[in-house]
């Protein structure tokens, strides 16, 4: 080793040595280290030992799959193992609020009552006052420890959750009456002197909205300055309301509009059981819905960012799912700033949620395009305007089919006419298949579609019509389910028109079809079968008909299958469609002279003999003898 590396060596080591002397903390530093380490021990510590002396309170049970807990008022107070600053050392200048008394007071309007919780200044339970579950009880969209609303930051090196400390109420009344008057409540959350967070919320008379504004008051001097929002945590668990918790789960899930851009939500019939999306750009609201009920949270300017999920409950039987969002609210640091919100604890009712004017009503599921289009600007006025004067749903659905099956008469019409030009060409039909055996299936179809050519009859006459029904039948398909004016309405023996009309429990549960059997679903089985059939006898020749008479029972059954624990207002439409259906064709029969339109068509198969081939039909006779068939030249 020469003198050169030596002395490099000795440099080295000066430097660590040098490096480490300068950096090593002080005493002081290594005593505050010791008493935040020995804060956060005796924390721990607290926290294990009342939960044992929980567990040790605690009488044995049955375990119950329930995420909320019976909450009593319980009382924190200095006397606990833990004084006051080793709360001070865990909390910072909010040490004093770590510990207080919970407390509720409840904002209550006509329509809806609110429980504001002390611990966390949070909204404790939503119950909508003019609604009950299916089984009677008061509707609670949520309520207990489950529900978590509150803010997280740094203030002073330390992480806070507005969730785990006291706020203190403006007032000592426990109740405030908004019924005639508005109503505000404030909570203030004490950071020191001069300095806090404060909650109001504010709820006016008729009103299925709450105002909710968050001041921050000199927080700028103890919060941290590099963030520009802060993270609102928003959760609860949903409860189910209605008696088809399969349809239920189906509509519920998470909706969220982009700031000045179009609503996304979860895809509802989804088979994950965790839906999840981080949302980095800015947003309007963000609502978690169930089939009829809806809580939303909406930013008076926008939302910086949000997380939001969605977890299926499966076995939970109170339960659906649980929502969760972390949600960006804007934050500058300066002295005194304040950020308003509202929420929205309500119905999903179309025109409600439209007067809004911030696209809430997409919370109603109207379908895609078209069905919306239809179910907007035609079911739902004229549904409104029967239900005006009109008390029976059943009847307003009853009249609602009748003019809509009135404005498609022509189509249906146009339907009949091509099915009796059909029959009065079976015997042409019926010779054809007689004259080609089945193995040469494209020389028979092409004999069919010259007859249909001389005799001026097009083969999708029929269909045509059908097809340009489908978007009202779509729309009646979305429109019934998500109707709350349907909700607990009782027609004939349906209790409720918004979900299945069991007249049978089954003692057991068949795959896809349930565990109850609904008249409605069988009655418009049966119609759909009973119509078709006829339809089939009068149009199908003695050839075609084996292989439709499979068809003509397997669609109605698959239906049944899927319809049975659908809404019993859906499956009463499409009953009633049926026999109206039914009805305007026997009324058609009686304009249609069959043998004057059978004259008619052979007369226009004499005068075609001498007009030139459609494109359509040399692409049939290329097909034929691209397969080896010629054929046969015309006499002349």
């Amino acid at each position: 080793m020469d003198k050169n590396t030596i002395i490099g060596l000795l440099i080295i080591a000066a430097i660590l040595i040098g490096y480490s002397l300068f950096t090593r903390p002080t005493k002081e530093e290594l005593a505050e280290r010791q008493r935040i380490q020995d804060s956060i021990r005796i924390a721990q510590e607290l926290i294990l030992q009342q939960e044992q002396q929980q567990a040790q309170q605690a009488q044995p049970s049955e375990e119950v799959i329930s995420p909320v807990q019976t909450e009593d008022e319980v009382e924190y107070t200095a006397d606990d193992a833990v004084d006051m600053d080793q709360y001070k050392d865990v909390y910072g200048v909010f040490g004093e609020v770590a510990v207080g008394e919970r407390q509720y007071i409840t904002l209550e309007n006509n329509l809806l009552k609110m429980s504001v919780s002390t611990l966390g200044g949070r909204p404790y339970s939503v119950e909508l006052k003019k609604y009950q579950t299916y089984d009677s009880l008061p509707l609670v969209l949520f309520d207990g420890d489950s529900t978590i609303f509150g803010m997280s930051f740094f203030a002073q090196n330390r992480s806070i959750n507005t969730n785990e400390l006291f706020f203190t109420p403006s007032t000592d009344q426990t109740h405030l009456d908004a019924s005639s008057n508005p109503v505000a409540l404030s909570m203030k959350l004490p950071a020191g002197e001069d300095r806090y967070i404060e909650y109001v919320y504010t709820m006016s008379p008729g009103d299925y909205r709450v105002g909710f504004a968050v001041r921050f008051v000199n927080m700028n001097e103890v919060m941290a300055q590099n963030n520009n929002y802060i993270d609102l945590t928003w959760s609860i668990y949903v409860p189910g309301q209605e008696m088809g918790r399969m349809n239920e789960m189906n509509y519920t899930t998470i909706f969220f509009k982009h700031y000045q851009d179009e609503v996304e939500k979860f895809n509802m019939r989804t088979k994950k059981a965790v839906m999840e999306k981080d949302i980095p750009t800015r947003m309007r609201w963000i609502a978690f819905k169930q089939q009829f009920f809806s809580s939303v949270l909406i930013a008076e300017d926008y939302f910086v960012n949000a997380t939001v999920r969605s977890t299926k409950l499966e076995e939970d039987p109170k339960y659906l799912k649980i929502f969760e969002s972390q949600i960006g609210i804007p934050f500058e640091p300066s002295p005194d700033q304040e950020q308003k919100m509202t929420f929205f604890f309500g119905p999903n009712h179309f025109n409600t949620l439209k007067s809004y004017d911030m696209e809430l009503q997409d919370l109603v599921g109207l379908g895609g395009l078209m069905s919306r289009v239809i179910n907007r600007y035609a079911i739902i006025p004229v549904f409104n305007f029967l239900s005006s004067f009109i008390n029976s749903y059943g009847l307003i659905i009853l009249i609602l089919t009748i003019l809509i099956k009135m404005v498609l008469f022509p189509l249906t019409y146009r339907s009949y006419l091509s099915m009796a030009k059909m029959r009065a060409l079976k015997p042409e039909i019926d010779a054809i298949n007689a004259k080609i055996p089945k193995e040469k299936s494209m020389e028979r179809q092409q004999a069919t579609m010259a007859l249909y050519k001389k005799a001026g009859v097009s083969p999708l006459g029929g269909c045509l019509p059908v097809i340009l029904q489908m978007p009202i039948l779509i729309a009646m398909f979305r429109f019934f389910p998500t109707s709350i004016e349907l909700r607990q309405q009782r027609f004939l023996w349906a209790h409720d028109l918004s979900t299945y009309d069991s007249i049978l429990d089954l003692p057991f549960n068949i795959p896809m079809y349930g565990d109850h059997i609904s008249l409605f679903t069988l009655l418009m089985t049966a119609s759909t079968i009973l119509t078709m059939r006829i339809s089939n006898q009068a149009n199908m020749s003695q050839s075609q008909m084996p292989g439709m008479k499979g068809m003509m029972y397997i669609m109605p059954i698959m239906f049944m299958f899927l319809l049975n624990n659908w809404s019993s207002a859906l499956t009463y439409y499409y009953f009633l469609a049926n026999i109206i259906t039914f009805g305007q064709n026997q009324i058609s029969k009686r304009f249609v002279d069959e043998d004057a339109l059978r004259k008619k068509l052979q007369s226009n198969q004499k005068k075609s003999s001498a007009k030139k081939q459609s494109s359509f039909q040399k692409r049939l006779e290329n097909m034929a003898k691209q397969r080896g068939y010629n054929p046969p030249k015309k006499k002349k």
